[in-house]
């Protein structure tokens, strides 16, 4: 499909964040719900009753005087990520892919030591990267190992996909993969770059970065146009029972492929953003009221799924 202009993504439907707020967000996201999605460590303990998997949990931080575990726990672990519960957009996630001796070595090759990681964990629990500044408790996740076929399209960092899912039905998605402008992080904002994925297939539709269509990975210079993401259709159920564990209506599902766990949930996102209909080269509104037109909404993920894959495929 040819690129389409800012202009003409308005005119097929694109929604504002004005109108995603108040019709959507306000609409169908429940205030008691937020708790669940906003907290990385309620989130993980809410979904894993409902089946949906997340990177394995090492060590949870809530005190000061707990991080003196984490350097003795740390050199058994090869790799590990550290979280804040409370953060958001990547802000305060430290990953460490391997030791050299007595450093750890991050994602993007720099070393660092074990006092930086605890005064690392010491500024989380201080609430530097929470929400509302707030006093925080850090995770540390067992660290994921992206599956070859989409690592080797990343720049130093796990490439993730992001599933836009409204009243429990998957309407849009894109696959983020890390650059040098994004640090490494999959974070489209930072200049990550974003690939739209018919929902239909997993295949790939277009790819932006800084909102402009690229063909090309800026840093791996790999194509980006006959991506194909596996267990496409198990990835779609995952993301469609996050909205039974939530009961949000409308929310952003982040997964990652892992090379031996498989797919896995990162975070939820009750305010996901809008630069998704960027890398579809489609609008979001006219798929929410596709569903939002349903007189008898589908009880399951499995039928959500499978109706919207009908629905919104873009290939035969």
């Amino acid at each position: 499909m040819d690129w389409i202009s800012p202009l003409q993504l308005r005119k097929i439907g694109m929604l504002s964040m004005n109108r995603r707020n108040v019709d959507y967000i306000a609409r169908y996201n429940e205030r008691k719900s937020y708790p669940l999605v906003d907290n990385k460590l309620k989130t993980k303990l809410v979904v894993a009753e409902y089946g949906v998997k997340t990177p394995k949990l090492l060590q949870v931080v809530r005190q000061q005087h707990e991080i003196s575990h984490f350097r003795e726990q740390a050199e058994a672990w090869e790799g590990f990520a550290i979280k804040p519960a409370k953060g958001s957009g990547g802000k305060g996630i430290t990953v460490i892919t391997r030791r050299d001796e007595d450093q750890y070595v991050k994602a993007s090759g720099a070393k660092v030591s074990i006092d930086t990681l605890e005064r690392h964990l010491s500024n989380i629990l201080a609430g530097l990267y929470s929400l509302a500044g707030t006093p925080d408790v850090a995770i540390v996740e067992n660290l994921v190992q992206s599956i070859p076929e989409l690592a080797r399209y990343s720049f130093q960092g796990v490439p993730d996909i992001r599933i836009v899912i409204f009243q429990g039905y998957p309407v849009m998605a894109m696959l983020r993969l890390a650059t040098t402008a994004s640090d490494g992080k999959a974070n489209l904002h930072q200049g990550a770059v974003g690939v739209g994925l018919d929902i239909g297939s997993g295949r790939s539709l277009n790819a932006v970065q800084f909102n402009r269509p690229i063909t090309l990975h800026p840093d791996t210079g790999l194509a980006l146009e006959n991506l194909e993401i596996a267990d496409w259709e198990q990835m779609l159920v995952m993301a469609s029972r996050c909205y039974e564990a939530t009961g949000l209506g409308y929310m952003g599902v982040d997964l990652v492929v892992d090379v031996t766990e498989g797919p896995l949930l990162l975070e939820l996102n009750a305010r996901p953003g809008l630069a998704i209909q960027m890398a579809n080269g489609r609008g979001l509104l006219p798929r929410l009221r596709e569903v939002e037109k349903l007189k008898r909404p589908h009880f399951t993920p499995e039928a959500r799924v499978a109706w919207a894959m009908s629905k919104f495929g873009a290939f035969e």
